[in-house]
């Protein structure tokens, strides 16, 4: 199995669509990574350094190794020189990103698929010295001083863009447990504050309505529809009884005759 190694600080965060997981392998030309896309599986990306995607030479000589490969190991491919040959359909633009006048070219890459032996690993190591020229034999006895690349020296990562930003301070995608607890973290915070809505105002004192204005016809002094009439006389009176009436009478009696309100004189007296 492959040897995994962690990324440093000065790795890219990602290269292409292919986020960074781990290091596997780096030489003079360029180095080797793990990486995914999203909810894509694991691939390994070669990246040139920074003096080798700055040669003319050297870049077509990476891209010659990624066109003599089967359409099926390359996944992916990009950067300045990586869009013609069989490959070709495999190139994947950024044009569409953000870019300043004084942006470098993107350096090569390509993304291959990775099976997590060791084979796969020794398989780019030998792209990547394809590119320096280390493992490749003179053409004629070598006489003279010996001979290195004018970039050699120069092993840095090659240029690279990220598009759209991250958040700040991650380097890292969100996963579908971030998701499911930032959600579960939303619902906690909503339930709090409801609860909390309801403690403050369920104890507040009831507020009695303001008592009815009164109309007009309650202070005229007549008599509502409900409110029984004096001069009605009622209708379940016995027998022949007279009816009487409440009102004072102007006439006054005459004789032995006595008025409604006069006493009955006593007999034996």
């Amino acid at each position: 199995m492959a040897q995994h190694y962690p990324l440093s600080p000065e790795d890219p965060v990602r290269i292409g669509d292919y986020w960074l997981d781990s290091r596997l392998t780096a030489t003079r030309a360029g180095m080797v990574f793990t990486a995914h896309e999203d909810d894509g599986d694991s691939v390994m990306v070669i990246l040139l350094a920074e003096g080798a995607a700055a040669d003319h030479a050297a870049r077509a000589r990476f891209s010659g190794e990624v066109n003599a490969m089967h359409i099926d190991t390359v996944v992916a491919r990009g950067g300045q020189g990586q869009d013609d040959g069989l490959m070709g359909v495999r190139f994947r633009s950024e044009d569409d990103d953000p870019v300043v006048a004084d942006h470098k070219p993107l350096a090569p890459w390509v993304a291959l698929g990775f099976d997590g032996t060791r084979q796969a690993v020794l398989e780019s190591e030998r792209v990547l010295h394809a590119v320096d020229l280390e493992h490749t034999p003179p053409l004629g006895a070598p006489s003279g001083p010996n001979y290195r690349l004018h970039w050699s020296e120069e092993t840095g990562h090659g240029t690279t863009r990220l598009w759209p930003l991250p958040w700040p301070g991650r380097t890292d995608r969100a996963g579908w447990i971030t998701m499911l607890v930032s959600w579960l973290l939303m619902l906690l915070i909503a339930a709090v504050a409801i609860l909390l809505a309801i403690l403050v105002f369920q104890n507040q004192p009831p507020v009695s309505p303001p008592p009815p204005v009164p109309s007009q016809a309650s202070g005229s002094g007549e008599p509502t529809s409900g409110s029984p009439s004096g001069s009605a006389s009622p209708s379940d009176s016995a027998g022949n009884e007279p009816s009487r009436s409440d009102s004072p009478s102007m006439q006054q009696p005459s004789g032995n005759e006595s008025g409604p309100g006069d006493p009955t004189p006593n007999k034996r007296l």
